[in-house]
């Protein structure tokens, strides 16, 4: 593994541990060449997965692009990190379970839309802004219509923002 700090290509491995949900493995690092500490992650990937987006355009599939996407519309909101990586990891287990390695961009957003409903009423709404995209404020008016009738848990507001 290179070394992030000065790009030695020998690293030891320190600890190797499974993460809380066991969906990858962390791994503690040391660099042979300037001693830096660092952390890796190791996922399983069943296959590889090419999005297809909008005017049929092709592009591989980015597990930390799903995930940008998520802590951005989860920002500052009472859901922490490892909740994230929870919601990505069931997304991409339900995109391998298909039979076609070509997914429409378009499945991956309704999948992130039905997760962050059961997560967060105001994340869904701001990651809705940018799926559905909203151009003015009667697009958030309308929406918010029709999604008034939904039972959205919403997590604990007691608890600190981990985002």
């Amino acid at each position: 593994m290179r070394c992030p700090f000065c790009g030695n290509e020998e690293s030891q491995v320190k600890d190797s541990r499974p993460t809380d949900d066991n969906s990858s493995i962390r791994r503690r690092r040391v660099c042979a060449e300037c001693g830096a500490r660092f952390t890796t992650f190791e996922r399983v990937q069943l296959r590889e997965m090419t999005v297809v987006k909008a005017g049929s355009r092709k592009q591989p599939f980015e597990r930390e692009k799903l995930a940008k996407s998520l802590r951005v519309a989860l920002m500052k909101r009472p859901v922490d990190t490892e909740r994230i990586d929870k919601i990505v990891t069931s997304i991409v287990r339900q995109l391998e379970s298909f039979s076609d390695s070509e997914v429409p961009s378009e499945t991956i957003g309704d999948l992130a839309m039905k997760a962050l409903a059961e997560v967060d009423k105001v994340g869904y709404i701001r990651y809705a802004s940018v799926y559905k995209n909203f151009a003015n404020p009667e697009d958030f008016n309308e929406f918010i219509e029709e999604i008034k009738d939904f039972k959205i848990t919403q997590p604990d507001s007691n608890k600190k923002v981990a985002v």
